[in-house]
């Protein structure tokens, strides 16, 4: 049976939906990320490692705030990342080469596109409209194989991150896992997670898309 004959092949041709991860697969939200941290440890007095905070970006933000904060100061520390979050992380965060054209490409082929993410959606959609990105839904606050129930509601056939826990999402959802090799997780790694597919980045998306649909 060739890819295209597969059944989940065939779902996906039938509603052409792509799934994409945001952080470090979409955008590079590092310079953001990082001085919003900057604030955090100003505005609470712990030093965090910023440059060390932005090189694991992925899981959900309480996963890297219980790295530098007690368990029970963990919910109320994140609470007030979020409130310095729209002040210094969405201006300098910027969007990863050939993501525009990756959206673009879906759109072209009569598909729809989904943004599904850890980060909380209204920073999400902040993100994405200050970029000018436009998908068709955004999902916030799942990560790894959570991120299967957005996929599932939505459709998608293919699923697009950067992060192994992104190729454990779209193995849940039954989901063609694309990875790209912008995050944390290097090629190799991704690969050995289960990604069905591997690249260098979002610029190699469109011609692989364009293979995979012919």
């Amino acid at each position: 049976m060739t890819p295209m004959e597969s059944p989940r092949a065939a779902a996906f041709a039938a509603v052409p939906t792509v799934g994409f991860d945001l952080d470090m697969t979409l955008i590079d939200s590092r310079p953001g990320i990082r001085a919003t941290y900057v604030a955090l440890t100003a505005a609470t007095g712990v030093a965090i490692d910023a440059d060390l905070a932005v090189s694991r970006l992925g899981p959900p933000l309480e996963h890297e705030i219980a790295e530098w904060f007690p368990a029970e100061r963990v919910q109320e520390t994140a609470a007030h990342y979020r409130t310095l979050y729209p002040t210094y992380a969405i201006e300098p965060s910027l969007p990863l080469p050939g993501a525009r054209d990756a959206i673009q490409a879906v759109r072209e082929a009569g598909g729809r596109t989904v943004v599904v993410t850890a980060k909380n959606e209204p920073h999400a959609r902040l993100h994405l409209s200050h970029l000018g990105i436009e998908p068709d839904a955004v999902v916030g606050g799942l990560w790894a194989e959570g991120k299967a129930e957005a996929l599932r509601a939505h459709g998608a056939g293919v699923y697009v991150g950067d992060h192994i826990g992104d190729v454990r999402g779209a193995a849940t959802a039954g989901a063609l896992s694309v990875a790209v090799a912008t995050g944390p997780c290097g090629a190799e790694e991704l690969r050995a997670a289960g990604a069905d597919v591997v690249l260098a980045d979002l610029t190699d998306f469109r011609s692989w898309w364009e293979g995979y649909l012919g």
